[in-house]
């Protein structure tokens, strides 16, 4: 069974552990590329990240973007989403389509 790990602030990712998920508690980007590469390394084939911390880890993020595992994606924190998960998914989206098929427009 694939490894799943969250990394955020605890108020923001505390729910996951209740649900069976590894949960890092990290508040700084610094500590956070640390444990992004750690759980890399162990093998975690999904690691939820919180949109302020995922902003913070964009270039050891971008380090793993051509490579299948891990999937890294972002999650709002407890104060609400800074828009960043939807970003990424029209981007995909546009990439793989050709066009922007989620616009409200």
């Amino acid at each position: 069974m694939a490894k799943i790990g969250v990394i955020g602030d605890r108020d923001s990712v505390l729910l996951f552990k209740a649900v069976g998920l590894d949960v890092f508690f990290e508040d700084q980007g610094e500590s956070a590329n640390r444990t992004l590469h750690r759980l890399a390394r162990e093998g975690y084939a999904t690691i939820f990240v919180t949109e302020k911390l995922f902003a913070a880890c964009a270039e050891t993020i971008a380090e793993f973007q051509g490579q299948p595992y891990p999937a890294i994606i972002p999650i709002p924190n407890n104060q609400g989403s800074l828009g960043l998960g939807e970003k990424m998914l029209r981007q995909n989206v546009e990439k793989a389509v050709g066009m922007d098929i989620l616009s409200n427009t």
